[in-house]
């Protein structure tokens, strides 16, 4: 699993580098910037038009002013062409004028001005990946919050409840999807050969084709909707749909041999195989091969699970906070006890909202895809997807005061080489970080190159808020935190004996809509040789609100010492 964390925040646009803009459907601020790019493009398209009603305008005068002449004074030709200036006109408009409007470059130079004007746009638009990474996105809001094809194609989120479609977010501003749109996500699907949702995206996209006509921007047609469909209903087991749909679609294409052999094919399975009566063939969700947790923490992306609740457990509280530090006497963090085990605590209000957006800003330049451990190196991966900035010393005079006020609650010192670097994040088109730990696992984990230790501690700040989605779930512990905007999670990822804390296994639920970002500051990190004298059980660190005179952590360099955590 990764040795990073995930976060969540919302964004600004602001002027962004080439490399930051790649991988668009990684970060939603990637996304929002590719509407500026549109707008570029409509304006070459309006030139485009303008110069092309221009010219047409100027084709429909010539017409105009041959017709006329033909129902007027070469109404009585024999008599008019006697006229010799009537004569020379005629000669001079068919040798010349008529020439000058069939050969016009006209029509070219203006179709030439509009494609250089999308070939300068070129790198700042979708590449193929974002397109197949933004219909990955929606068909994953579809699995992990069980939305339903047919409402996501009216722009609804919704569930079945009983039996009843209902909303789970209603967006203020929302759109449909078309037939062509439908079928590019079946599209993607198919190609992964990702049947279950390709059967779901292609019916759609089958109906939606049904009685319109097809238009020149669309990239699929009505057969091949039929086509793709009746080959994933074939290869999902249904071999009654399959033959079927491609019935329907010889109606279309009869002379397709294709279509012909695969209809006899079908027909032949069903003689030898055929379909029980009344015994409906339900399409079945493939199981995961890799994510164990997956029902448990797509179950805690829609809900919080069994959330500790205040009111029942008399050991959770909410308080103002100094850790007895002078720095926060005046203006103490406001503390909420989440949970006991793993012990989690949120600061609400942590930073301000001039300060999330400054370090948004300030972060944008370096963002890239985020990466995930992968054996001994880093590399991109399906079940993390948000871009990343490493801000390696800032001068930035925001991040240095986040800095010390996080010193000033935990008692840690966030400064590297006793942390990693400030970490911002901001998620993608359905962005999220499927169940992991922050602290290594292995051995052979990218961290221990280093030459520091394992990951002590997370403090994950929350850079904005979200409209739906993006909690924060703890898969073991069984419960999920929501978005607060402005405020910090802080967590243990080890025990005091450095062994690792199965239950901080946690995961980025998917944004359902929404701009995500967050800063994390990811354990003050301790070499393998490094001693930890706790004055009391880290469980108890946070107690110390209360008892400000005991000392959390000593932490020693000691390269000789019997430390537990040295190899």
């Amino acid at each position: 699993m990764s040795p990073y964390v995930s976060l969540l925040i919302l964004v600004y646009v602001v002027n962004i580098s080439d490399k930051s803009f790649g991988e668009m459907f990684t970060s939603v601020m990637s996304v929002k910037q590719a509407v500026f790019a549109e707008r570029q493009l409509i304006d070459y398209l309006r030139s485009y038009l303008e110069n092309e009603m221009q010219r047409l305008d100027d084709i429909k005068r010539f017409f105009s002013r041959v017709t006329s002449l033909h129902s007027g004074i070469y109404h009585e030709p024999s008599a008019t062409i006697a006229n010799p200036i009537v004569a020379f006109k005629l000669v001079k408009r068919l040798k010349s004028e008529w020439m000058n409007v069939v050969h016009s470059n006209e029509a070219e130079e203006n179709i030439d001005a509009l494609r250089e004007g999308y070939r300068r746009m070129e790198g700042s638009l979708p590449k193929l990946e974002d397109l197949q990474g933004a219909a990955q996105g929606l068909m994953r809001l579809q699995d992990v919050y069980d939305l339903r094809v047919e409402g996501l194609v009216r722009g609804h989120f919704q569930q079945i409840t009983n039996g009843d479609p209902v909303d789970i977010y209603k967006p203020p501003v929302s759109d449909t999807l078309s037939g062509d749109d439908c079928f590019l996500v079946g599209k993607v699907a198919y190609d992964l050969e990702d049947y279950y949702h390709s059967v779901q995206w292609f019916e759609e996209a089958v109906r939606l084709f049904r009685g319109t006509e097809w238009s020149p921007e669309n990239e699929g047609t009505l057969e091949d909707a039929l086509d793709h469909l009746a080959f994933s209903h074939f290869k999902t087991g249904n071999i009654s749909f399959a033959l079927s749909v491609s019935q329907e679609l010889l109606l279309h294409d009869p002379v397709n041999s294709r279509v012909h052999f695969n209809v006899k094919k079908y027909e032949k399975l069903l003689d030898e195989s055929p379909p029980v009566k009344n015994q409906g063939l339900v399409l079945k969700r493939p199981d995961s091969t890799y994510l164990r947790t997956r029902n448990v923490y797509e179950k805690l992306c829609q809900t919080k699970g069994s959330q500790p609740k205040h009111f029942e457990n008399p050991r959770l509280f909410c308080d103002f906070f100094t850790n007895g530090n002078p720095g926060l006497l005046l203006q103490p963090i406001k503390r909420e006890l989440i949970s006991l085990h793993p012990y989690l605590v949120l600061f609400h209000s942590f930073v301000t909202r001039a300060e999330a957006k400054s370090i948004r800003e300030y972060a944008i330049p370096g963002l890239r895809r985020s990466v995930v451990a992968s054996g001994v190196n880093q590399s991109t991966a399906e079940y993390r997807i948000s871009k990343s900035a490493w801000l390696k010393e800032s001068p930035h005079g925001v991040v240095g005061k986040v800095d010390r006020r996080i010193t000033m609650v935990t008692g840690l010192n966030v400064q590297p080489p006793y942390a990693e670097y400030l970490q911002v994040v901001n998620y993608g088109i359905g962005g999220h970080y499927e169940p992991h730990f922050d602290h290594a696992t292995s051995n052979s984990s990218p961290l221990y190159r280093l030459k520091t230790g394992n990951r002590v501690a997370t403090f994950m700040i929350y850079l904005s808020s979200v409209e739906a989605g993006g909690y924060t779930a703890f898969i073991y512990a069984n419960f999920s935190v929501p978005v607060v905007e402005n405020g910090a999670l802080f967590w243990w990822n080890l025990h005091r004996n450095g062994q690792g804390n199965v239950d901080t296994l946690h995961a980025g639920c998917p944004v359902i809509v929404g701009d995500k970002w967050g800063m994390i500051v990811v354990s003050p990190i301790i070499s393998k040789a490094t001693y930890i004298a706790f004055k009391l059980p880290i469980s108890g660190f946070m107690s110390m609100a209360r008892s400000s005179n005991i000392v959390v952590a000593l932490i020693l360099r000691n390269e000789e010492s019997n430390s537990p955590f040295k190899a």
